[in-house]
């Protein structure tokens, strides 16, 4: 795992400028760094040596050096390809996974990116034509960001390495500011940077002449076979996960795997008899410490189990830390968690593997089964009534059984904007100081449904989640934490082998009346105790809830609410009023709550002195 960065064309202090803005992201790649520089194109690499330790630094080249690579990422299928390319007459100086797509790319351009099986953000010069290829991986699990100012462009693994150029001009996206607050993240490839873009998963990008042009190269269809039985289904899936985890630990150094209480990292640990696992949790009961599931899971499977319970004020006081490593503001408290457990593993190994994506591709959201919870009351009740019972429960105290009332009324389409929906329109115009950048979410969602039109809803919904959630929530935090403490995080579940099975799969081996995720669930049974495999999806318990009801971490909020930023950005009597009904159980607005005080975080970190942006 390692960082890159870069632009295109002269500029004075050149190689300072690299310097910088390949040491603001040594976290990524402490272990040595590397540059390029003609009189086109300046490159700079930070390295996380595992594969090849002694001959894998970059840049890499091809054999008579007219292409240059710098690469982030793992291909575990680069044996296979090695020998195919030494077999068309490569000639190959390291052992390293990375010159295989230097020489790939020479041989097959950008049919090479489909030959491909793991994570990648790359980046290859053509000193010939001085054009500039940029690739990032099938799902998104490794980040590619860029941007053009004047004649340069800049490309980079973190947006902070953009902003170490001297010619960039840092501008607030207010666009973003009004996504954020209904999705909870910077919905790609927008960011909150105005101008930067991410490079969407599944695209490349072409830099010629002064022009960029993306396009994309792979696509997560689902094509349900609804002849596969469910002994079939759960057989395949077996066997091509243990193939994706044996691929996903080749590796020079020693490899561990995190553990939390749910079947999607326990399954995963199954394959680490007497390796390392790791996993953290609060001291607020079992509902927010998975500690002691993890605990006897690691007995019974014969690992070195380590942890480590979070403090109150270890998780507050790094919020700003964490904020810093993530680029963006991430409503999603489970990413500083994530940044604890990372730094755990980070002390005893340099991989892990984790469970991320098996949600997404086996259908594990319990929101997933709404379609089949409402199709009985939309099936009795007309859409036009389902409508107007809504809009008039809506303007009633809560009750129980009126989200029911308001959800049903609504098709999947208008719903469903993935596994976080933070604001709606209404209460978006409420807190903003500027109401005229509140748009639809669902407008945004459009695109992406229209293009599963005639599927089920269930696949809708996980169509829609692998293309925004993942991408926006769990792949970013993921990466950036694991990276902010220079661990490479590797996530078995995201393989192209993997989904070709998952995609097959019918609506009734994924989510029914049994539970959701039941194909892959019958296959982890074989190899977990049953309450394991079995139990029901709970996410990562943060108690973010019980904490806004405390009155020390009230008033750090209530604090941050009337600061300057926030009078900049919102009204501050609405949104001091969700924290106060909040703190006095009047409502459960946990979440609505910390989504502004993360995105202030932020915004004072990034924008708020324009002349520093430093780790906190």
């Amino acid at each position: 795992m390692c960082g890159l960065c870069g632009f295109t064309g002269e500029i004075i202090d050149r190689d300072a400028v690299l310097e910088n803005m390949t040491e603001v992201i040594t976290h990524r790649g402490p272990d040595s760094k590397g540059f390029y520089t003609d009189d086109k194109i300046s490159m700079g690499f930070r390295r996380l040596s595992i594969i090849d330790l002694d001959n894998g630094s970059q840049p890499i080249y091809n054999e008579d050096k007219t292409l240059v690579l710098m690469f982030n990422g793992e291909i575990y299928n680069y044996k296979q390809l090695r020998k195919e390319l030494q077999g068309k007459g490569h000639v190959f100086a390291t052992d390293t996974d990375s010159e295989v797509l230097v020489h790939g790319f020479e041989e097959w351009r950008e049919d090479l990116l489909n030959r491909l099986r793991g994570m990648f953000g790359f980046a290859i010069w053509n000193r010939t034509d001085e054009s500039l290829f940029i690739a990032r991986d099938f799902f998104g699990i490794k980040p590619m960001h860029y941007t053009q100012v004047g004649g340069h462009f800049l490309y980079a693994s973190e947006i902070k390495s953009i902003l170490k150029f001297p010619g960039f001009e840092k501008k607030f996206n207010y666009r973003t500011l009004d996504n954020y607050l209904s999705f909870q993240y910077a919905v790609p490839p927008e960011t909150f940077f105005e101008g930067v873009y991410c490079l969407l998963p599944g695209h490349y990008l072409w830099y010629r002449d002064g022009k960029v042009e993306t396009t994309r190269y792979w696509e997560a269809r689902f094509n349900p076979d609804e002849s596969l039985t469910e002994e079939q289904a759960v057989d395949e899936i077996e066997k091509v996960f243990e193939e994706s985890v044996n691929a996903h630990k080749i590796s020079d150094v020693e490899v561990g795997c995190f553990l939390s209480s749910g079947v999607d990292s326990s399954y995963v640990s199954t394959y680490f008899a007497d390796q390392k696992t790791f996993t953290v949790g609060f001291d607020f009961g079992e509902k927010y410490n998975e500690i002691s599931w993890a605990e006897r899971l690691s007995k019974k499977i014969g690992v070195e189990h380590h942890t480590h319970l979070i403090s109150s004020e270890e998780f507050w006081g790094n919020v700003e830390h964490v904020q810093y490593h993530m680029d963006q503001p991430l409503a999603d408290p489970s990413c500083i968690a994530l940044y604890f457990v990372s730094k755990l593993a980070s002390e005893y190994v340099k991989v892990v593997l984790s469970g991320e994506g098996a949600d997404e591709l086996f259908g594990g959201y319990t929101i997933y089964n709404e379609p089949h919870v409402f199709k009985a009351y939309q099936k009795i009740l007309p859409s036009k009534f389902r409508l107007w019972l809504a809009k008039e429960v809506k303007k009633l105290p809560h009750f129980k059984g009126q989200s029911f009332i308001i959800r049903g009324s609504r098709e999947t389409e208008e719903k469903f904007i993935g596994n976080a929906f933070m604001y709606d329109d209404e209460d978006k115009r409420r807190i903003l100081k500027d109401p005229s950048i509140v748009t639809r979410p669902q407008s945004l969602c459009k695109k992406f449904y229209d293009r599963v039109r005639g599927y089920d809803q269930e696949t809708k919904m996980q169509y829609l989640d692998i293309n925004l959630w993942m991408v926006g929530d769990i792949l970013l935090k993921a990466d950036r934490m694991s990276m902010a403490n220079s661990l490479e995080l590797r996530v078995p579940f995201l393989d192209k082998e993997v989904f070709k099975v998952a995609s097959k799969l019918p609506t009734r081996l994924r989510v029914n009346k049994k539970n959701t995720k039941y194909a892959m669930r019958q296959a982890a049974n074989r190899h977990l105790p049953q309450e394991t495999a079995q139990k029901e999806k709970l996410g990562f318990p943060v108690p973010t809830r019980v904490w806004l009801r405390d009155e020390k971490y009230y008033n750090i909020v209530k604090e941050k609410f009337h600061s300057e930023t926030a009078k900049k950005f919102f009204n501050t009597d609405v949104i001091t009023q969700f924290l106060d009904d909040h703190y006095h159980n009047k409502d459960d607005n946990s979440r609505k709550v910390w989504t502004i005080y993360i995105f202030l975080v932020w915004y004072d970190i990034y924008f708020g002195d324009p002349n520093d942006v430093t780790p906190r």
